[in-house]
């Protein structure tokens, strides 16, 4: 009996590991080699998706050799994404490229199309790079996806924001609850980096 157990224990345990291959994310972590197979999609139209044979970029071409700060959030069109989080990026742009930053990067659980019309709407394609996580695997690869069923919007991410020097987090502010803006916004990663 003891035998049966120990064995369904240690087969439960390798499904639960092979099921559960991501990382947790936390400063020192090395995004590029902690997550090699992940990607995100870049905000675009339809047409440029279809154009570019829906192409996704690995985060190594996206974090490799440079100074990012990026910042997640639950979805676009929502209320303390629109109102307050991306708005306090945009404003800090020219701060952030006067600290050598060389990309500011918005990323949530939505297709890049949604994406590309939220930023169009908000007028911050031009100072900030937007990204998709359609299938939320990037978040899930990080430890920052989010049960947001209650408000009808499924499995999410975290509020939340990194400073990131080769691939490797320097900084790291992830929000208690996703309706809270106090520890992920432009201004308090700015004081940081």
């Amino acid at each position: 009996m003891a035998a049966a157990m120990l064995k369904r224990t240690t087969m439960l345990n390798s499904m639960v590991n092979r099921l559960r291959s991501y990382a947790s994310v936390a400063v020192g972590t090395d995004l590029v080699s902690g997550a090699p197979n992940v990607s995100l999609q870049k905000a675009r139209t339809w047409d440029e998706g279809v154009s570019s044979k829906f192409s996704t970029t690995l985060l190594k071409d996206i974090f490799k050799d440079k100074k990012v700060v990026i910042f997640g959030l639950p979805g676009a069109f929502t209320g303390v994404c629109t109102a307050q989080h991306v708005p306090s990026y945009k404003s800090n742009i020219d701060k952030f490229k006067a600290k050598g930053v060389d990309t500011v990067i918005c990323v949530a659980v939505n297709d890049p199309y949604v994406m590309n019309g939220w930023a169009e709407k908000l007028q911050a394609k031009d100072a900030i790079e937007f990204y998709g996580d359609f299938d939320g695997s990037f978040h899930k690869s990080l430890d920052l996806s989010i049960d947001l069923s209650g408000a009808l919007l499924g499995t999410r991410s975290h509020r939340w924001s990194a400073y990131i020097v080769d691939g490797q987090v320097k900084v790291l502010n992830v929000e208690k609850v996703p309706s809270e803006f106090k520890v992920s916004g432009g201004d308090v990663i700015l004081g940081q980096i």
